[in-house]
């Protein structure tokens, strides 16, 4: 698949689309398939015979907007294992949200700190929809 990429001011670049396509890689592997937004929110697509962008982007439009208050705005955050950074959950299991130590102000990194941030990068990927990234899974 190709990467959106070479562009600049509020798009994201071709280096920074390959590094968060590596690092959820890292977190999901390649026996999944998974597509990734321009923000860092990665739906994960368990249907291997839909369009996996159309699926991934009817998925996040209905359940990625934060409506606070509402199971739209809930969200877990785990420290992610194999990179140096967070996954911020929501009420839908298959829609993640990486968040990078980068993001976060060390000084008043906390769990809810960090989560409001993936949240925010999931009500942004909902309302864009700018896929950069779509796996197949590799036995697919």
């Amino acid at each position: 698949m190709q990467l959106s990429g070479g562009q600049t001011g509020n798009q994201l670049t071709y280096t920074m689309a390959k590094s968060l396509i590596d690092i959820v890689r890292k977190i999901l592997g390649d026996d999944k398939s998974w597509v990734v937004f321009r923000n860092g929110t990665c739906v994960i697509v368990n249907d291997p015979q839909v369009d996996l962008g159309e699926h991934a982007i009817a998925l996040i439009k209905e359940w990625g907007p934060v409506y606070p208050g509402t199971p739209h705005g809930d969200f877990n955050t785990f420290k992610s294992g194999p990179t140096d950074g967070w996954i911020v959950t929501s009420h839908h299991n298959d829609i993640i949200t990486y968040v990078g130590r980068s993001e976060v102000d060390d000084s008043t990194a906390s769990a809810l700190s960090i989560g409001l941030i993936g949240r925010a990068k999931r009500d942004r990927d909902a309302r864009d929809c700018e896929v950069v990234y779509v796996q197949q899974r590799r036995d697919a």
